[in-house]
Formats: structure tokens, sequence, C-alpha cells
């Protein structure tokens, strides 16, 4: 959970709502009923990933929401937006917050097995932004 500061307490899954009920709970039963709620959690679930790998790496460094908007040049609102798991970063908003972060930003493309590229295994190629 992040406190209205911005600060993690704790992150997960089973987070329990005020009213008590687990929310992964509630969204699995949401997910049942309704095909497209389900198709939408599908299609946002890379920035949803995205946020709690944000998430991790701002209190593995110790940071508040403030202090990585004021490393990256952005207000807390962005970064909150970018927690949210609702947002669509720009690669520059990501090249940004790997700098804020002491690191930088590494774009890979996994290609599969390819009988027209005349390959049997993955390939990968990587760039550093």
């Amino acid at each position: 959970m992040v406190t209205n500061s911005g600060n993690v307490q704790a992150m997960g899954e089973s987070w329990v709502s005020p009213i008590g009920a687990h929310v992964a709970d509630d969204i699995a039963e949401w997910e049942a009923r309704d095909p497209e709620f389900r198709a939408e959690r599908e299609r946002m679930r890379p920035y949803a990933d995205l946020a709690k790998f944000v998430v991790r790496l701002r209190a593995r460094e110790g940071l508040s929401q403030e202090e990585l908007a004021r490393r990256m040049g952005t207000t807390k609102a962005a970064i909150s937006r970018l927690e949210s798991g609702r947002h669509r970063p720009t690669m520059e908003t990501l090249r940004r917050l790997a700098e804020a972060l002491g690191g930088r930003l590494l774009v890979t493309i996994e290609m599969a097995p390819s009988a027209k590229r005349g390959t049997a295994e993955e390939s990968h190629e990587a760039v550093a932004l």
C-alpha cells in the first residue's frame, strides 16, 4: 500500500480494503462476470506490472514520490499516475526515471524462433537510451 505521502508500507494482491474484502477477490469476481472488464485488465496489465516495478525501485532507493519527481524534473502527481498502473509512460519518461534512479533505460526486443529468419532459438536485440 502507498500512503498519502507516497511512501510504501506494503504492496501486493492481498491488500484488504477498509470494508474488509480482499481486493484481489473482488477483481477476480469482476473478471469472471464481465468479459470487457477482463479484456481491459489484460490490455493494461503491462502498465500495472511497470507500476509495481517503479514502486519497488523507488522503495528500494528509499525515495518518496516527491523526491523521485524532483530528480526527474516532474511533479508528484506525474509519479502518482505512473505508479497507478493506469498510465502509459513515454520512452522519455522511462529514460528520465532510469536516470533519476541512477540507472539507464534498456530497450530489448525478443524475437521468437522463425523459419523465415533461419533461427531455431529466440534472439534478443537491445539498445540503451
